[in-house]
Formats: C-alpha cells, structure tokens, sequence
C-alpha cells in the first residue's frame, strides 16, 4: 500500500467507508471491511511511491465519481482537494492528470475482488424471509454499453452494427466482460466463464436465451436449478411426457450433438437425456407483449413447487431488468467516459462495485424497516447517500451513529410501488434533436469536415 502512516490510511479508509456509510456494528456492513481492503489492495498489487494520490485515496475518489451525479474527473479531484485541506493534509493539484494517472494504475483485479466480495455478505446473510422457499435465486442477464469511439476502444470492443450485465437484495455478485459480436461473444458463452458465481443449491433464473440443453445440463451437473422460458428453437407439446397438470408435464430432451464450443470429453460427460418439467404461463394483463409463454425448470416436483409458485418465479425476472436499470441510467454506465480499454473495464467494475456497496445500505435500511430491499427505491438510497455524504465524512462518535440512522431511516421512507403489471407506453415524451446518427468514429468525422473546410 506504499508508504502512507497508518494514522493517514486510516483516515483514508474511513472516509471510502462513510461515503457509503459502512458504519462497523451495523448489519451488512462487512461489504467493505477495513482488514479486508488492506488485504485485497496487498494481494492484488496496488502499491506505488507514496504520492499524495494514494492506492486508498484513488479507489476512494474512483467511486465517488462513479455515484456523482456529474461523473467528471474535475469535479472529483476539486472535492478530494477540498476533503485534504479540511483535514490539513498536503492538498493536491487542481489539474486532473495526477488523478486519471492514478487510477490508471489501479489493477482490475482489484476492482473486480472488491465489487465480488462486497456482493457475498448480502447473499449471505440475506434473512430466510427474503429467500425463495428457502432457495437462492440468481438471476442471469445480458446488456450493452457504448463508450468513447476511440480507435482502440473501438478495435477491443467494436460498436453495434446497428448503428450507423441475486435476487432477494439485488446484488451484482459476478460479471463477465465482452465484445458486442464476434465469436463465443453471446450472453451464455460470457456466463460460462463465471464458473464461481453459481453453487450447489443456487436456482437460476433467466430468459429462453439461456434455457439450450447443454448450459442446463452444466448446470443440473453442479446441483444448480433452473427457471428459465423455453428456447426459440423447441416445440413443447403437452399431450406427451408426464403430466402434473394443465399445461404442465415432465418430458425428457434428448441430448443434441456436439456444439463446437463444448470438447468431446465435456460432452460425452454428460447424459443422453435431460428431464426437466414445461408449464405455460399466461399473462393476461393488457399491454403486456407476451400473451402466454412455456417456462422450463428442473423443479419437477410439483407438490413442493406448485405452477404458480413458479410462474410468479419466472415472473420476477424483470427485476433483472430493474437492476441493469439502475446501473446504466441512475449510476450513469449506461455511456462510459474513459478512453482505453483497459480502463474502460476498470470503470464497469467500479461502477458494480459502487452498486453492491448502495445494496449493502439499502439492506440494512430494509431490515430496520421489516421489509424486502426489493420494496426500496435504488435511485432515493442514492440521494440519500449523496445528501449525507460529506457529514458523514465529518462525525463521530454519538454524531455519527446519529446520522447513520437517519440515513436508514430516510432510505427507508422512500419505497417504490408493487406495480407487475403496470403499463406504459414504449415511446419519448420529448424527442430529441433531428441530428443525424453517428456512425463512425468521432476523429474520423472531424477530419473529414476539415478536408471540406478547406476545400
């Protein structure tokens, strides 16, 4: 951790906690332990000359700007400068470029243990009541973001060709970064990298995209479920197989022939046949897109799992929806600033990092109140941290304890409204300005007006 005092780290450690108001004896507050920070930044390398950007102080800055509502390099390196001085502390320099260059150095690594462990006390210490009959749902999901069309951004992650990513607190637990295209680049290739997110017991949750034989099959091996809606690519018929129900069986699929990212002995590994239990779930509500649609689950039992309990399961998938949501517009990853690859990917494991550490307040505010964390609004837990932000870096003592439950107490007053089947139209109220799309790279464009200039 370079050379700071220990005194000086201290402090440092202390103000990355309180901007998320990780106050030590309250519940979920070992999302971001002081003695395991010390360890993760000593084990994954993020030591240099002492500077007066420190490993402790760049992450601390790092994630405040990612929470900021303005997001700028300016704007956080005004508010670090501003935190040193009041603390008597060797100020730094208003100019951004000691800051971008620290950060810089920040190891991924790093940022992705963090973001990972401060997932695992919410997953595990989740109360029983929060639990799906006593089952850990994980839901799996895919998104996309855009990002500075910077020609070696654009050569690691190529743009769309269209133009011209747990259940009970919503906690990010892993994720998996690729390519929008190319090969192996797909939704359930990147998840099958993240071979410690899901454990024995864990029920999946996700969409038909996810639901072909063999990434079912990998996972019934590990003792993993799952609800997941039915491949494009199968027909279900309910007059075969076992039936339990109306429109609800058990049938057995046959196990396809070898795909080309799975080796021969993986897939002679697994059976010839997988039985798993298809139901047709209806959605009746108007505006919905989707009619009636078939799930599939390896949760065949249908006297401990009813249809229902299932559908309503399936249901609850558009909280992954909700949780992409949250990142990408109410934290702003939605358009990343950086300029390399290299921290670009620093940048989405800062920005999931931030979000777990907002789920761990949002949890205990949810277990003062009696309540799911489900029922708190993300967007008024993060007002509210920016609100207290810079009095909590200041208390101590009763003074803190004192805001720490009023922080709880005003993240708990704001809960959002149980509306599944609310309907809304797909469209902008306002429309935006009639430029056309951009469809090349920025510096490309530019240099292309001037050649016309000066024509």
């Amino acid at each position: 951790m370079g050379h700071s005092t220990p005194t000086r780290r201290a402090r440092q450690i202390q103000a990355l906690r309180a901007q998320f108001a990780l106050a030590d004896g309250l519940p979920f507050a070992d999302a971001l332990p002081a003695d395991r920070l010390e360890r993760a930044l000593a084990e994954e390398g993020a030591s240099w000359k002492e500077v007066v950007y420190t490993p402790l102080l760049t992450l601390w800055a790092f994630l405040s700007q990612v929470v900021s509502p303005d997001g700028s390099c300016r704007a956080i390196v005004s508010r670090v400068l501003a935190w040193l001085v009041s603390r008597g502390e060797r100020p730094c320099t208003p100019k951004t470029g000691p800051y971008c260059k620290a950060r810089a150095r920040l190891p991924e690594s790093l940022l992705r243990r963090l973001a990972r462990e401060a997932a695992r006390p919410l997953h595990e210490q989740a109360p029983a009541d929060w639990l799906w009959k006593g089952r850990r749902v994980k839901v799996v999901d895919g998104t996309t973001v855009s990002m500075p069309d910077t020609p070696a951004n654009q050569q690691d992650y190529p743009q769309s060709p269209s133009q011209a990513p747990g259940l009970a607190c919503g906690a990010a637990l892993d994720a998996a970064l690729g390519r929008y295209r190319g090969k192996r680049t797909g939704e359930n290739a990147l998840l099958r990298t993240l071979g410690d997110a899901l454990q024995q017991g864990d029920v999946v949750l996700a969409d038909r995209y996810f639901g072909g034989y063999f990434d079912l099959a990998l996972w019934r091996r590990r003792g993993v479920d799952f609800v997941v809606r039915l491949h494009q690519l199968r027909r279900c018929d309910f007059r075969r197989g076992r039936r339990l129900g109306r429109r609800d069986h058990v049938v057995r699929w046959a196990k396809p022939q070898r795909p080309d990212w799975l080796d021969e002995a993986a897939y002679r590994a697994l059976p010839a046949s997988l039985e798993v239990r298809e139901l047709e779930v209806r959605v009746p509500q108007a505006g919905f897109r989707t009619r009636r649609l078939v799930v599939v689950t390896s949760l065949t039992d249908a006297a401990e799992f009813a249809a229902a309990e299932l559908a309503a399961a399936y249901r609850a998938r558009w909280h992954a929806e909700l949780d992409l949501r949250s990142l990408k517009v109410t934290l702003g990853m939605d358009v990343l600033r950086c300029q390399s690859p290299a921290m670009v990917r620093k940048e989405v494991w800062a920005h999931l990092l931030a979000y777990n550490l907002i789920r761990a307040v949002m949890a205990r505010a949810a277990l003062d109140l009696g309540c799911p964390p489900r029922w708190l609004s993300f967007t008024g837990a993060l007002q509210a941290l920016t609100a207290f932000a810079e009095r909590l870096l200041e208390a101590r003592g009763e003074k803190a304890r004192a805001l720490h439950g009023w922080l709880l107490i005003v993240i708990g007053s704001h809960q959002v409204g149980d509306r599944p089947d609310r309907t809304e139209p797909r469209a902008r109220k306002r429309t935006p300005k009639h430029y056309p799309k951009l469809d090349r790279p920025r510096d490309e464009v530019r240099k292309q007006m001037a050649k016309r200039v000066k024509a």
